[in-house]
């Protein structure tokens, strides 16, 4: 299991649509992939969980991947939320 702290960065935060393309994002990997945030752990690859979370720019949350490609999962979804890479663009 590959876990890693990040700081979402997106400029305008993660409305619907940002987190659309966090979902596809998370979508590409084959690992399980979760999202820890204010004591709360949802699936990275659910849209209603996600949206759930009502995740803002500065929030500080925890992503956890179990599988084959945990790494990649993790980077890929760290770069989405830190605005280095932008899903569906």
């Amino acid at each position: 299991m590959t876990k890693r702290n990040i700081q979402v960065k997106l400029e305008n935060g993660l409305d619907a649509r940002p987190i659309a393309h966090l979902v596809q994002e998370a979508s590409k990997y084959d690992s399980t992939i979760y999202i820890m945030f204010e004591g709360r752990k949802v699936n990275a690859k659910s849209i209603m969980g996600m949206m759930s979370l009502g995740l803002d720019t500065g929030e500080d949350l925890e992503v956890s991947a179990d599988g084959e490609d945990e790494q990649a999962a993790v980077e890929g979804i760290e770069s989405f939320l830190t605005g280095k890479a932008v899903c569906g663009k």
